[in-house]
């Protein structure tokens, strides 16, 4: 009986992080399988997230390779909703907020396409930009979190320029109304909008304006989003694109190929009415001239 194809995210989370626990224990699949008295073939099965996992069996293996109380309590709720079988997922309550995982997949992944309406996204803001979004987003957290977290969301930016693995294919589409938004002060937006031309130079990074004059879109309906795509890898099956979304109670995962394909539809007519490269630079240019003398 084929499997229920459900969300295959949080499976191939959990079993990214299982594989990482045990590599770090210096334990090999035959000595994770011997001590935890099943196949290695089980162990590879979830490790390479190939089916629905028992939270038993991530308890065992947590123990096995020394997992901290606070990671096995994420991993044991990951492992819940990897009997999920819906057409989309929202992760609510079972993973608490460090776990990340839309982190994991960004840094799995070999092209990223954002759509942004309201902010610049993550992968491109600055320092000072990020602080302003928390210091809206989340004002009851201590300035010292707030920090960490915007250190966290910088260190995600190195995937921008990494080696190895090779750094992602990036394409961005922002609306103008996302340069125009102020975060914090003059100083801090032009040094955002400075920022995002210098990020375009990255031969990787493309980054394309949807002017407002442009009128309604298919994206103004579904909102902000980002497609993932991964590396074939060395594995018969490559990880299914994924389209990520967030919501104020969690955030969906979409990695049916249908759904899929919808989203590519939008990107496609996103693609048709956005500025080319050139004439978006050209209009961060001149928003930032008039930051700096308004």
């Amino acid at each position: 009986m084929a499997e229920d194809m459900g969300s295959t995210v949080p499976r191939r989370q959990l079993g990214r992080a299982l594989r990482q626990l045990r590599t770090e224990a210096g334990a090999t699949l035959d000595a994770a399988a011997e001590a935890l008295e099943c196949s290695r073939q089980k162990v590879w099965r979830i490790e390479s997230g190939l089916g629905a996992v028992r939270s038993l069996d991530v308890r065992a293996m947590c123990q096995l390779y020394d997992a901290s109380p606070e990671l096995t309590g994420a991993l044991i709720g990951l492992a819940t909703e990897t009997k999920a079988k819906g057409w989309w997922h929202a992760y609510g309550d079972a993973i608490p907020d460090w776990f990340e995982l839309y982190v994991g997949l960004e840094s799995a992944a070999s092209r990223l396409r954002f759509y942004k309406n309201t902010l610049v996204p993550g992968l491109l803001q600055t320092r000072r930009y990020a602080l302003g979004i928390y210091r809206i987003d989340q004002p009851e957290m201590s300035e010292e979190d707030r920090e960490q977290a915007v250190a966290l969301r910088l260190q995600r930016q190195s995937l921008l320029t990494r080696r190895l693995p090779r750094a992602p294919r990036v394409q961005v589409v922002i609306c103008e109304s996302v340069l125009l938004r102020p975060v914090g002060d003059a100083s801090v937006m032009a040094e955002q909008l400075r920022h995002l031309l210098e990020v375009t130079d990255l031969p990787n990074v493309s980054l394309r304006v949807l002017p407002l004059a442009a009128g309604p879109h298919l994206g103004a309906v579904g909102g902000e989003f980002v497609m993932l795509e991964f590396p074939p890898g060395n594995r018969n099956t490559p990880e299914p694109a994924v389209v990520y979304c967030e919501s104020w109670t969690g955030a969906l995962y979409l990695d049916r190929p249908n759904e899929f394909a919808a989203y590519e539809r939008v990107c496609t007519s996103l693609g048709q009415i956005a500025l080319d490269e050139g004439q978006s630079k050209n209009m961060i240019s001149k928003i930032l001239g008039e930051v700096h003398h308004g």
